[in-house]
């Protein structure tokens, strides 16, 4: 059985019910979430073995975190205890034309303090196949930020095969300085999820993507991921497109591109119930596909299938199991009995 090792930060998710302001809440609903420990269960849960690396503090809250991956499979053996305080984040769901937001609270938590020095490689690499990290995690500190490079090189160098979801967040840093760190980082990656902030300056001083027509086709999108994965050695380089009908209601497809053929999935529509974590969906998806040896337009199928999916799940983490994904693909609705 394969296993996939991922890095990040998991926080405790606190959102407003019923679609309530924050400034209307009188209570939240309470789970645990973050970009790589959601993929780490959505792994787990297709059956792969699935371990997650972070730091969270020795209190109820950091044990409560623990207990919830482990709920789902996901291995925590190489989790470390210490610090103060387990992240938080608050969420605001948006409906109809009213946009959802988020508020961070993750300032000096266990992770966030944490120390290059605490983490072993040798021992965390030592039975995987496949290393995932998202742009979050170096965008935190400095310090994390070398945490990223030293686990991606360390996975590199051990055969391991390496994906980074880049998934830029204003919120954390400026796009200038993503794009610098990144571009640091990018070279230790085999397969590259998104396109921002590593669209490169062009000749011209522009952006890739700011040459891009206002409504691109998927076939304006094979300049700027061959430029990556040329520039970066990139093997492959995977995005998805999302149109938004409505607040609730968003037209979704995604893109594969192999160096020699761009592969793009069939559409879908779909009514959301929580959109947090569907690109974390897409990325397991796509780890899992890849690490089976799908062809890619299975891959990109099987990994769209995951992103739509998970639309219709409340909280963090995709919890379908591959016989959903696979009878949605099959576009196979029936009630199960």
């Amino acid at each position: 059985m394969k296993k996939v090792v991922t890095l990040g930060e998991i926080m405790l998710r606190l959102s407003a019910p019923n679609y309530q302001k924050i400034v209307q809440a009188q209570s939240f609903d309470a789970v645990y979430g973050g970009g790589e420990a959601n993929v780490a269960v959505s792994l787990a849960k297709f059956g792969l073995k699935s371990s997650f690396v972070t730091k969270v503090p020795q209190n109820a809250l950091g044990t409560s975190a623990e207990q919830q991956l482990n709920r789902f499979g996901v291995s925590t053996e190489h989790v470390l205890h210490g610090g103060d305080r387990l992240g938080i984040y608050f969420f605001e769901k948006g409906f109809s034309i009213r946009p959802s937001k988020v508020y961070y609270d993750r300032k000096n938590s266990a992770f966030a303090l944490s120390k290059v020095e605490e983490y072993d490689f040798d021992v965390i690499f030592a039975d995987a196949d496949w290393f995932h990290i998202s742009g979050i995690t170096p965008a935190l500190s400095e310090e994390l930020f070398q945490l990223s490079k030293k686990a991606l090189k360390t996975a590199k160098a051990k055969g391991l095969t390496t994906s980074c979801d880049l998934n830029y967040r204003s919120a954390l840093w400026s796009f200038e300085e993503a794009r610098v760190k990144m571009t640091e980082l990018i070279p230790y990656v085999d397969v590259c999820i998104g396109i921002e902030p590593l669209a490169l300056l062009g000749d011209d001083g522009h952006d890739i993507k700011d040459r891009l027509p206002k409504n691109p086709s998927p076939e304006d999108y094979v300049p700027v991921m061959e430029q990556l994965r040329d520039r970066f050695g990139i093997r492959y380089v995977a995005m998805t497109k999302r149109e938004h009908v409505s607040v609730n209601c968003n037209r979704l497809q995604a893109y594969l591109y192999d160096g020699s053929q761009l592969y793009q999935s069939t559409e879908a529509v779909v009514d959301i119930i929580d959109r947090v974590g569907t690109g974390d969906a897409f990325s397991a998806g796509m780890i899992y596909s890849l690490i089976n040896d799908f062809k890619p337009q299975d891959a990109v199928e099987f990994a769209t299938g995951c992103f739509a999916l998970k639309h219709t799940i409340e909280g963090d983490a995709n919890l379908i199991p591959i016989s959903d994904v696979e009878k949605y693909m099959s576009r196979s609705f029936s009630i199960n009995r």
